[in-house]
């Protein structure tokens, strides 16, 4: 919100530097952007009068102008802009003049004749093309008559008004408008504003409920109303119109237009003109129907949405209510009859709006953030008064009400003792209650306390904590005592669930995965993939896009996300990992989700990089398996994990996954990603897995996670035997480790073969057997005894063929 620190000075006496206002109004109320003076960094710009022009003998589009600037004798300047002309009065920078962009101009010749300045257009001296009035967009600006010549432009062009830019947070949609900083500033500074109630002209002769007709939803508008003047004439408005709109940063467009905007400005009421004679009949505030569409005045189509507020003639939408209006009933040159509309539109409903077609207005902003009810009326009556005084017309007896919305002030007790409390002061009830009148709210003493009534400009105070920030910002946030804080001082340690979390990361990173971070928002489609629970989906209300509409139920799709991001662009060998949050729901009803910690990881191409003396092959399901095994029991949990083949989950390859379990509780799943998923999210052959975290954090673990390394020699006996082929590895090491004996201590497999000279549905397996006595040395028969056993067991149990 661009305010005008002149504009304020109509309501107040402000006799500090505008710099200092900026600062106090940062320190009181809003944020404040910048403090800027155009003028600034110009020099030796003045009003020229040109006395006559002549074309130029060397070129076709250039002029030379006689332009007296009250100097002795006049100027000789060459001019190019298209509209220059004798008699003119005109922004002139004269020779060793500063322009916009810091740009000196000097004396010279342009093709040989002597140009002796510049005569200047508005963004030459550094207005934005935006503000700049469509009449003067191409060409220089001229001013009124009435101006003086040679005297410094800055004044006449509103230069010297320093213009403060404030940051106004959601919270504080009164500020943005003139009166909502007056009455601001009032407040801070103790004073009374003179804001005058507007009193209408009008013609007893037309009544405006015979000219326009309106209807309206209250849920859609909950106040709508409109004024009519008639045999206005359209024509640029007055210079100090257009350098309080083009200061305000708003274009200037003609008298009525230009009104509107004032307005809103000035009261944060938005407000619409409408050429009367331009709506077929009676007017209607209506949500769109399907299939229509609207050309709104920037002359882009919009395909209108059921959900969008419109306002409506008997054949079609003229207006996207609060956003924008139609370009088929706006003000034009023709243009004798006016209809004005002032509304308060549902914030929801104009947010979206203005969300969905991208046309984001100083009207959609005021709308979503709130209108002051009080207003309604006094900003459509000021508008008809001041569209009297500009443009001509008659003001048609009455307003056209469809509806209107007067809200029950709310009134809060608030007492000395819970503020000082709270606030740390020793303000008395008095003192507090001089601080409630200068905000202009209305308190009267109750008990040992005060019934504070919130006036309806203030819709931003609900609570009792509210009035305590009231107070504490108007006796100034400088003047609360400052107090360190008291009480034991406690060294800060992790909780259990923390420090596995934490020891889960750098397990993972130490294994050669490295951490992404997805987001949990993601598509109702990729929230079902890698389910590990039946769940119900988490669905956004509001969602900025639909690409995060849903909260997710796995780990592994943003994974594949990174992934896929990845071999886009050229690096195959990636190896991620992600701990996070996924969320169930068990029915539609439940409220909040059940938050639950995962972690899930996936790897694809390469685990290291291929050298001379490294020959690398593509990760496969084993190498992901062993980083598995190798977390898990890092963890240090206590507990065998056992590894159970499954095609339950449609995106993993059926005969290439399998279900984790610890001790028999089920904690995730590990495999290649199928090929229809990797083809979906374009990448090559993956393999991933996915665990439940807080299922690893609350089982048990031991805290001693090393074994001292015996003293006495170890023993190893390797074994070959045949077997059916459906007999399974952890078949074999089962019985092993069950008969294998007190010292036992590993067992590895070093060998498969099924090949030639292995009878058909049989297989070859070896593996090695490590012995060990921690206590003493270990005798050569007691190894014999229990390799003896294990031999037996192999062959009475699997039918195996010692070898």
């Amino acid at each position: 919100m661009k305010v005008s620190y002149n504009w304020l000075k109509k309501y107040l006496n402000l006799d500090i530097p505008a710099k200092d206002l900026a600062e106090k109004i940062e320190r009181t109320a809003v944020e404040v952007d910048s403090v800027d003076i155009a003028e600034e960094g110009l020099k030796k710009l003045v009003i020229g009068h040109v006395l006559s022009m002549t074309s130029h003998p060397d070129s076709d589009h250039l002029h030379v102008c006689s332009v007296d600037v009250g100097e002795e004798e006049p100027l000789q300047i060459v001019c190019g802009a298209p509209n220059v002309d004798a008699g003119q009065k005109v922004i002139v920078a004269l020779p060793g003049s500063r322009i916009g962009g810091n740009v000196k101009i000097k004396r010279s010749k342009m093709r040989g004749v002597e140009s002796e300045g510049m005569i200047c257009a508005l963004d030459e001296i550094g207005f934005s093309k935006d503000v700049v009035p469509k009449e003067w967009a191409d060409g220089i600006y001229v001013f009124d008559d009435s101006v003086p010549v040679g005297e410094p432009v800055y004044h006449y062009l509103g230069m010297d008004d320093p213009i403060i830019d404030l940051d106004v947070t959601p919270n504080r949609g009164d500020m943005l408008s003139i009166l909502g900083t007056v009455h601001e500033l009032a407040a801070i500074y103790d004073q009374h504003p003179d804001i005058k109630k507007p009193v209408v002209h009008e013609d007893s002769a037309l009544n405006a409920n015979d000219e326009i007709k309106a209807s309206s939803d209250n849920s859609l508008a909950k106040t709508y109303k409109l004024r009519v003047i008639k045999g206005v004439k359209i024509a640029p408005s007055p210079s100090w119109l257009q350098i309080t709109l083009w200061n305000a940063g708003v274009r200037p467009i003609n008298n009525v237009v230009d009104v509107t905007n004032y307005i809103l400005m000035k009261y944060g009421q938005p407000l619409h003109s409408f050429d009367e004679d331009k709506i077929d009949g009676d007017i209607q505030v209506r949500l769109a129907q399907k299939g229509e569409k609207i050309t709104t005045l920037d002359e882009e189509d919009h395909d209108l949405s059921p959900e969008d507020i419109v306002i409506a003639d008997n054949d079609h939408p003229i207006a996207l209510a609060g956003v924008m209006g139609g370009y088929n009933t706006q003000i034009d040159e023709q243009t004798t009859n006016v209809v004005l509309e002032s509304a308060i539109f549902d914030s929801i409903r104009i947010r979206k709006t203005a969300q969905r077609h991208v046309l984001h207005s100083e009207a959609s902003q005021r709308f979503e953030r709130g209108i002051n009810p009080d207003g309604v009326e006094d900003a459509i009556n000021e508008a008809v008064n001041l569209i009297q005084k500009l443009a001509g017309g008659k003001v048609a007896k009455g307003i056209v009400t469809a509806s209107e919305y007067h809200p029950e002030l709310p009134t809060i007790f608030i007492t000395a003792a819970r503020t000082n409390h709270v606030l740390g002061t020793n303000l008395k009830i008095e003192d507090i209650k001089a601080i409630f009148d200068r905000l202009g709210f209305i308190s009267e003493k109750q008990s040992d306390g005060l019934n504070v009534t919130i006036p309806a400009r203030r819709w931003d105070i609900h609570i009792e904590a509210d009035l305590f920030e009231e107070v504490a910002r108007i006796y100034g946030y400088d003047n609360l005592p400052a107090t360190l804080p008291t009480g034991r001082q406690t060294i800060g340690v992790l909780t259990a669930a923390q420090k596995v979390q934490r020891a889960a990361r750098h397990i993972l990173e130490g294994l050669g995965l490295t951490q992404a971070i997805s987001y949990s928002l993601t598509t109702e489609e990729k929230a079902q993939l890698f389910m590990m629970r039946e769940s119900k989906l988490t669905k956004l209300l509001s969602p900025m896009t639909q690409d995060h509409s849903t909260l997710r139920m796995n780990l592994l799709s943003g994974l594949l996300d990174d992934v896929s991001y990845n071999h886009a662009h050229k690096v195959n060998d990636v190896a991620l990992y992600e701990t996070g949050r996924v969320f169930y729901k068990d029915t539609d009803d439940q409220v909040r989700p059940d938050e639950v910690e995962h972690v899930a990881g996936v790897v694809t191409g390469n685990l290291t990089d291929p050298s001379w003396n490294n020959h690398v092959k593509s990760v496969d399901f084993y190498d992901l398996k062993g980083i598995v095994d190798q977390f898990i029991e890092n963890l240090g949990i206590n507990g065998d994990i056992e590894y159970t083949a499954t095609n339950k989950y449609p995106e993993m390859h059926p005969g290439r996954t399998a279900d984790i379990s610890i001790h028999g509780h089920y904690v995730g799943f590990i495999g290649q990603v199928h090929p229809k998923i990797t083809k979906q999210f374009k990448i090559k052959e993956t393999y991933a897995f996915e665990l439940n975290l807080q299922t690893l954090i609350d089982l048990p673990k031991s805290d001693d996670q090393y074994q001292a390394i015996s003293k006495y020699p170890s023993v190893e006996r390797d074994i070959s035997f045949l077997v059916d082929s459906d007999v399974t590895n952890d078949q074999i090491v089962n019985l092993i480790k069950k008969r294998g004996g007190a010292f036992l201590h590993d067992i590895r497999l070093f060998d498969i073969y099924d090949g030639a000279n292995v009878p058909d549905g049989k297989k070859s397996m070896a593996y090695s057997l490590h012995y060990v006595n921690p206590r003493e040395t270990l005798k050569d028969e007691v190894v014999t005894t229990a390799f003896e056993k294990i031999k037996k067991r192999l062959t009475d149990e699997l039918n195996a063929e010692i070898r």
